[in-house]
């Protein structure tokens, strides 16, 4: 299905804040002249374009219209600074760009470096080199172009250890509004209908978030989109908007968990059936105390933006199976493989592979792209972990992130999901840093609850209280701290801002 074949007096989209709202009839007639204006510049299948945007009421309409078109649209976080922003427009030969008149000061500075000169427009105003993007559709038909196709996103991996590549997957071969296996898949895990209430709090341009919510809109449900993630409001929205689904990280979690008790019973939560996570690891206990909370209503994936196979767990399951991320989805197969590309047997660590999901390259980048295939022509995402008997997936961590201290390999993810379970901790990273013994020593920065109380006894308590409950060589020799950690609104951690810091210090 697609918006069109929605009651087109029915609610959309809602932004939660501002309670703006969008009908299906309008988000099809958006998305139509959106895909004229496209064809307007000579934008053909294949063709892309690129949307920098906050959480916006039209994010959405503008990428059906690239969608229906047989484009490809790039999401890009409107956070990034402005030459991080050109180098992703630039690199993703992208051939219209929106932006908004927030976004202004950061548009003006990289639009004089856009090697491929595309067509720009702007949301909530305009400027000398962005013309207003509604007052350019409005002249356009709101009737369906005759040469529909189904497009794709083409989105940058966020970062967290090196430069962003764009992730490029092969354009769906079914027609527009035909069913397609990712589309499907969350009707059959999600149970999405035009009953759907979604709560989607975090940024739209993330894979995760800009995937579920055009599912949402192929089934005719509901969308209540946060501007901004907030804690307590997101728990005041679950009950206000009567929200049946959602999707969240795990630090999203961790901070609904710290909320004050008074605040989190408050919780009605009468109609959510449905809580999605993923996008980084959760922590065993922070996963047990969200099941005690809300009950057994959370699905968990194991997935990338590269669309290569995923993994899947309910509640019940994951209770059975504490830790892991689930088994292979339908149509795949996880394998585990030695640094030589041989399979481990059972139990064993190695990297995570999978068989028979979807294939990709990373746009520009043909050494990364074979490096992320084995022999056998399966893919990976760069994570560790193992299988048990029952074929159940347990993440380690990423390799790029293991320690090596001493000839001995430590993951930090272990100290992390330790430490972040202390009530002064809101947020933590572990990762090596220089040790002329032994290569590499544990290093963990912290933000705690109270800045004020980050001192010499809290980085002993926060040591003692690791040691309490794993290996010494697994624990921090020291912990610094911060006010806050450069984290990606996703959820994902900038480890090697942090890690870099030191390295360079200590050269």
């Amino acid at each position: 299905m697609f918006p069109g074949a929605y009651d087109p007096d029915r609610i959309a989209i809602t932004m939660a804040g501002s309670q703006s709202q969008l009908t299906y009839g309008e988000v099809e007639a958006f998305s139509n002249q959106f895909a004229r204006l496209c064809r307007h510049h000579g934008l053909k299948q294949g063709d892309g374009i690129a949307l920098c945007l906050e959480n916006h009421l039209y994010f959405l309409p503008i990428c059906w219209g690239a969608f229906r078109a047989g484009l490809y649209f790039t999401a890009i976080s409107y956070r990034l600074q402005p030459a991080e922003v050109e180098y992703i427009v630039n690199d993703s030969g992208a051939k219209i760009l929106i932006t908004s008149a927030h976004l202004t000061e950061q548009f003006e500075a990289l639009a004089p470096n856009l090697v491929n000169e595309p067509a720009c427009y702007m949301l909530d105003g305009q400027s000398a080199k962005a013309g207003s993007l509604l007052d350019a559709l409005s002249e356009l038909p709101t009737t369906r172009i005759p040469d529909e196709t189904c497009g794709q996103s083409l989105l940058y991996s966020s970062g967290t250890t090196g430069r962003p590549k764009g992730v490029k997957k092969p354009l769906p071969p079914e027609g527009f509004g035909d069913p397609i296996p990712y589309f499907t898949a969350a009707e059959e895990r999600y149970q999405f209908d035009e009953s759907t209430i979604y709560l989607s709090p975090a940024p739209l341009y993330h894979a995760a978030p800009l995937g579920f919510t055009m599912n949402v809109l192929r089934f005719g449900g509901k969308l209540v989109v946060m501007e901004q993630f907030n804690e307590a409001l997101a728990l005041d929205y679950i009950d206000r908007y009567e929200i049946t689904h959602s999707q969240w990280v795990p630090t999203m979690f961790v901070r609904m968990l710290k909320l004050p008790e008074d605040e989190k019973t408050k919780l009605l939560g009468t109609h959510h059936r449905c809580a999605v996570h993923a996008a980084a690891p959760c922590p065993v206990s922070i996963k047990q105390q969200m099941i005690a909370w809300w009950g057994p209503i959370i699905f968990e994936y194991y997935a990338g933006t590269e669309g290569n196979g995923s993994t899947f767990i309910d509640s019940d399951d994951w209770l059975a199976h504490p830790g892991s991320v689930g088994r292979a989805s339908p149509g795949c197969t996880v394998h585990i493989l030695d640094d030589d590309g041989e399979e481990v047997p059972q139990g064993e660590t190695g990297g995570v592979y999978f068989e028979g999901g979807g294939q990709f390259v990373y746009l520009n980048d043909d050494e990364k792209t074979k490096g992320s295939y084995s022999k056998e022509g399966w893919s990976t995402l760069g994570d560790i972990g193992h299988l048990d008997e029952e074929g159940y997936l347990y993440l380690t961590d990423r390799k790029s992130f293991m320690i090596i201290s001493g000839g001995v390999n430590i993951y930090p993810q272990e100290a992390e999901n330790v430490l972040i379970t202390h009530p002064k901790v809101t947020d933590v990273a572990v990762f090596g840093v220089p040790n002329s013994e032994f290569g590499e020593e544990v290093k963990a920065v912290v933000q705690p609850v109270d800045m004020a109380l980050a001192d010499a006894s809290l980085e002993a308590e926060l040591i003692a209280y690791a040691r309490d409950q794993i290996s010494h060589i697994k624990c921090p020799r020291s912990i610094d701290f911060l006010e806050a950690l450069p984290r990606h609104p996703t959820g994902k951690l900038y480890k090697r801002l942090l890690k870099d810091k030191y390295w360079e210090n200590a050269s």
